[in-house]
């Protein structure tokens, strides 16, 4: 693939580089990366892939833009709060790089369309939050033999490593069982906003690395990264015979749902409740309503309806709680995004008479109760 003119300048500082050169420059133009996860690592790795001329980017996320992304998110502004997470990231390196070609996937990626998705990309970057996506891309990558450059946060702390397909282990092999729910989320325990932007620039580094060939991947290699402390480390492992997807004897033969997904179907099936219906039934006489505040405990904390219950998403995706089984059991969140989730797997579990939020606590704020602090 031949460079512009333009190319030609934009690219200069590349080009007088041995090790990229036209030729790699070229490589890097042809490339096919695929961004899972347009948040605090998706951010700066995108950013940097797209100012490096990386032909096809594509960004898949599901989420929109909160107001507490944007400490670490560098890829929005105030402005794109409520907006989707991937449509956004499409405009605005677009805008940084009119050259390319920016996919928005603004999906939830799953056992039924990872194939699809991933079979459009050479490369995959994983930035997601959730240690079970982090599985599920990992698994995929090993099965169709796709590249993985895969990283984490948590408060002042990174690691990062990389997946080479019959060249040396997987994420599998360090890390054989899913450990989900024992580490809080960012929301929980909190994240230094700049730690995102040194992984995402470390994700971005190795897949470079890896689309042009040279310099020493992180294969077999976990780097580590102490903010407080600025050290690195690095540890180096192999792969295991036993791993579940790449070893000798694989019980993983096909991509696997993480616990919680709901189809866009179960989604669908759900009964909402607007804000106003909502305050007329909790007025009326002799009506069992649960209420549930499925936000995690610090929003919680920062104000909730009389009387409503805190359990956290995450621990209904964990079938670790016993949800309400008389009465109507209404879910609730900020907007309405996961209380939707939680209100289709209590359906699952058996819960009869369940209902959403519509527009989550800022509908009941507009609706009804505009001192309510969120």
């Amino acid at each position: 693939m031949a460079l512009s003119p333009s190319e030609l300048r934009r690219y200069s500082r590349h080009l007088t580089l041995a090790e990229v050169g036209a030729a790699g420059q070229e490589k890097l133009k042809a490339a096919r990366v695929l961004v899972i996860g347009a948040g605090g690592l998706g951010s700066p790795a995108a950013l940097y892939l797209a100012a490096a001329g990386v032909g096809t980017l594509g960004m898949l996320d599901h989420d929109h833009v909160d107001e507490s992304n944007l400490q670490r998110q560098v890829l929005y502004v105030t402005a794109d709060i409520g907006a989707p997470k991937a449509e956004r990231a499409r405009e605005r390196l677009t805008a940084l790089n009119p050259e390319l070609r920016v996919i928005a996937h603004q999906t939830e990626l799953c056992a039924a369309n990872v194939q699809a998705i991933f079979s459009g990309y050479d490369l995959m970057i994983d930035g997601s939050d959730r240690i079970s996506t982090r599985y599920l891309v990992n698994d995929a990558c090993v099965l169709y033999g796709k590249p993985l450059v895969s990283a984490a946060i948590h408060r002042f702390e990174g690691q990062a490593m990389t997946y080479q397909p019959g060249a040396g282990p997987c994420y599998r092999c360090l890390f054989p069982q899913m450990a989900e729910g024992l580490l809080p989320s960012c929301a929980e325990a909190g994240v230094l906003g700049v730690l995102a932007g040194v992984l995402g620039t470390i994700q971005a580094t190795e897949a470079i690395k890896l689309i042009l060939g040279v310099g020493a991947p992180l294969i077999g290699r976990l780097l580590t990264y102490d903010a407080l402390e600025l050290h690195f480390h690095e540890y180096h492992f192999g792969r295991r015979t036993d791993c579940a997807v790449c070893g000798e004897h694989p019980t993983i033969t096909a991509p696997q749902d993480p616990p919680g997904f709901c189809s866009l179907e179960e989604l669908q099936r759900v009964r909402r409740i607007s804000a106003s219906q909502l305050a007329q039934r909790l007025g009326a006489q002799g009506q069992l309503l649960n209420l549930i505040d499925v936000r995690e405990p610090d929003e919680f904390a920062a104000g909730h309806l009389p009387h409503a219950l805190n359990i956290p998403l995450a621990r209904i995706e964990q079938q670790r709680v016993q949800l309400p089984r008389e009465g109507t059991v209404v879910f609730m969140c900020r907007s309405g995004v996961r209380s939707l989730k939680a209100c289709a797997l209590a359906r699952r579990a058996g819960v009869q008479e369940a209902l959403q939020l519509e527009g989550g606590l800022l509908a009941w704020k507009a609706a009804v109760q505009s001192s309510l602090p969120l």
